[in-house]
């Protein structure tokens, strides 16, 4: 178990590295650009990348039923990506991508406690710091009402949770294959209606190369979690790529100058100190 573990903690880490740096350059195109269209466009970028990858290393086509669970989980991420870029273009990114964070991370741990069973205590220890850390970061303790930033940022998370449940269904080493489907459904899911409510697809070009850089970030995130789930439980997976928000405040305090209240720095705190509970 042990070995299984530590593998399913870096790769987690690594997706939410990834993740992070995703949501920001996706965040801040999505200030000057339609939604639909960004998502779109980060969904297409992921594609060929994930063919190319997976005929360079020769990874087998996997059974169809892998690539209805790819698909069906495409269409939860599309919708979930929607509502998440629309909240970060009228919100504060350090606030609201925690926020989902939480959400889409709540939901398939519960989901993995039901079918596989509960951790070791320490595990399960290391999980609510996580969480609470997560929380405490995006500041939400102090939030009763809902905008609709948060709101929006709130049904993101419901739409990353059944991404992670329905992906991990496909329960195939060919990961990339899965992306593959996933990328295709997600992009198609969302192009259908904005075509049908023609809507502009002009961006400004420091938007398309935004979309392009989240788009490999996005793929990258999905990669790493896809092989972190294969590699240990579901929930170890996904607790530790949800902490990806970690990485989207930083950025947004770094580079928009967003502040990084006590509170946060306390939640950044909690975040780390779960990493050796939930791996050991």
């Amino acid at each position: 178990m042990f070995p299984s573990t530590i593998a399913s903690a870096v790769l987690g880490i690594a997706s939410a590295l990834s993740w992070g740096a995703a949501d920001f350059s996706g965040g801040l195109a999505s200030r000057r650009a339609n939604s639909g269209v960004l998502v779109i466009v980060v969904n297409a970028v992921g594609i060929p990348l994930a063919v190319v990858i997976a005929l360079i290393i020769g990874q087998p086509f996997p059974p169809i039923t892998a690539i209805l669970w790819g698909a069906a989980a495409g269409a939860a991420g599309a919708l979930a990506l929607v509502a998440f870029y629309r909240a970060l273009a009228d919100g504060a990114m350090g606030t609201l991508a925690p926020v989902a964070g939480v959400v889409g991370a709540v939901i398939p741990v519960v989901f993995a406690g039901v079918t596989q069973g509960l951790p070791p205590a320490h595990q399960i220890g290391g999980f609510g710091l996580a969480l609470a850390g997560v929380w405490f970061v995006s500041g939400a303790g102090g939030v009763f009402g809902i905008s609709k930033p948060l709101g929006l940022a709130l049904l993101a998370g419901v739409g990353f949770g059944m991404f992670f449940i329905l992906i991990r269904q496909a329960n195939t080493p060919s990961v990339l294959w899965v992306l593959v489907a996933s990328k295709t459904s997600s992009a198609v899911t969302t192009l259908i209606p904005t075509l049908i409510s023609r809507q502009s697809w002009q961006m400004p070009r420091q938007s398309w190369w935004l979309s392009l850089v989240a788009g490999v970030m996005d793929m990258g995130g999905n990669a790493f979690f896809l092989f972190a789930a294969e590699a240990g439980r579901l929930d170890i997976a996904v607790v530790l790529s949800s902490l990806y928000p970690a990485s989207t405040v930083l950025l947004a305090g770094v580079v928009l100058k967003e502040r990084v209240s006590r509170t946060q720095a306390w939640g950044v705190a909690a975040m780390l100190a779960a990493l050796p509970l939930i791996v050991l």
